[in-house]
């Protein structure tokens, strides 16, 4: 079998995903798997380079490479000549890089608006991606049908059969445990405390991994975005709800039970705004869209008129803000203070290098205005240092599926690296 796959000259060579610099814990985790991920953080990579990353001997990469070969997780690739040398004189150089068709992964973000799907292979470059319209607030029953339906898409539009994925990786939103695979609350299902992962793996008859999509979004950063080259950051995500993820030593903080960081559940006000997950007071029920919706029926003047979308609702308000519409700009203001106040909580905290803020919601810029980034100074803890860097990132709809497909391959290749572990032994 050829395990060499040609780079042309004049494209560039396999950029990698996952994180660049490997966690501190990451050292205890076998050689074996430590050498493949730094193969595919890098993308391309000699033998000689990744010897003098993770400081170990070039005798031990080779034969540890030479495993990975046999066993079909990684092949030679002819890198770029260095300098741009076009001349083709000599034998071109060889690197080591992830063989993509080895494995193939589906991303799944469920939602009550709209669904989407990304096909990744095993070197993290997309296949294939659909999205769309969800129905709403359904029965796991209905739910569980809806994810196998777009996972046959999706995997058609890539040219497969659903039988050839590797895993399917899902978010949803709520309160998930991602260990055990249970959600104990979501807005998008009608009952608690389900072992949706357990089910989904029996419909689709493929490993599911599945996490809040919240941490998702942490996770796509973390492998595809600016949070490959940072040891620590937090996500913010503003859409239908309010969510976080933190990552911490390019790892997601997860909690105990595997239910932390609900940013959105935090109390602001005691016997305030109801919340979806049925409680009062949550920072999300005055940031979220359905909290805007809420206030904005009342400022367009449509109490007594037939209920709109909400994106069509926040959209009619967001134009008579631009517009100059005093009500409207007070909404979109009242929202940015809440979520200044949200802002300057994960900085008392946690005090993040960064803090990304991610979603639909980031298109209505009232939200993360001059002012609103002034309020969260104000808010945070006054050490005489500089508050860290907000930036807003606008991947579109399939962020959500990219973290997804992050989440199945990480598993995939806890799987696959766990049995060569155990046929070594």
């Amino acid at each position: 079998m050829d395990d060499r796959i040609d780079i042309p000259g004049d494209e560039i060579a396999p950029q990698g995903c996952g994180p660049v610099h490997a966690a501190v814990t990451e050292s205890l985790r076998p050689l074996r798997q430590q050498v493949f991920e730094r193969v595919r953080a890098a993308g391309a990579i000699s033998r000689a380079q990744v010897a003098k990353d993770l400081a170990i001997s070039p005798a031990s990469v080779t034969t540890m490479t030479s495993d990975l070969i046999e066993a079909g997780l990684l092949c030679e690739v002819t890198a770029p000549r260095e300098g741009g040398d076009t001349t083709g004189r000599g034998r071109p150089p060889v690197a080591l890089g992830v063989r993509p068709d080895a494995h193939v992964v589906c991303g799944v973000k469920l939602s009550d608006r709209e669904h989407s799907a990304v096909i990744l292979d095993f070197a993290g470059t997309e296949r294939a991606a659909v999205t769309e319209p969800a129905r709403g607030v359904e029965t796991p029953e209905d739910m569980l049908a809806a994810l196998v339906g777009i996972v046959d898409r999706a995997a058609a539009a890539a040219g497969m059969r659903r039988s050839a994925l590797s895993g399917v990786g899902i978010g949803v939103p709520g309160f998930v445990d991602g260990v055990s695979g249970r959600v104990h609350w979501s807005p998008v299902l009608d009952r608690r405390d389900l072992d949706f992962a357990a089910d989904a793996e029996a419909r689709l008859g493929l490993p599911v991994t599945l996490d809040n999509d919240a941490n998702l979004v942490a996770l796509a950063e973390l492998w595809f975005g600016v949070g490959r080259t940072r040891p620590d950051f937090a996500v913010v995500t503003i859409e239908h709800g309010l969510g976080m993820g933190l990552v911490v030593n390019q790892k997601l903080y997860r909690g105990a039970l595997g239910l932390g960081m609900e940013l959105g559940h935090t109390k602001v006000q005691l016997d305030g705004a109801l919340c979806r997950c049925g409680q009062r007071g949550c920072l999300e029920a005055y940031v979220a869209d359905y909290a805007l919706a809420r206030e904005a029926t009342a400022a367009l003047g449509r109490i007594d008129e037939p209920a709109l979308p909400v994106r069509a609702l926040l959209e009619q308000l967001y134009a008579r803000a631009k517009a100059g519409d005093g009500a409207a700009r007070t909404i979109f203001h009242r929202a940015g203070r809440y979520l200044a106040l949200g802002l300057a909580n994960i900085v008392n905290l946690f005090d993040p290098p960064i803090i990304i803020l991610s979603g639909e919601r980031m298109r209505y810029d009232y939200l993360y205005a001059a002012e609103t980034l002034d309020e969260m100074e104000r808010l945070v803890l006054n050490s005489g240092r500089p508050v860290p860097r907000v930036e807003v990132h606008a991947w579109g709809d399939l962020l959500w599926g990219y973290g997804a497909a992050a989440l199945a391959l990480s598993a995939l290749t806890e799987r696959l690296l766990g049995a060569m572990r155990e046929e070594a032994s």
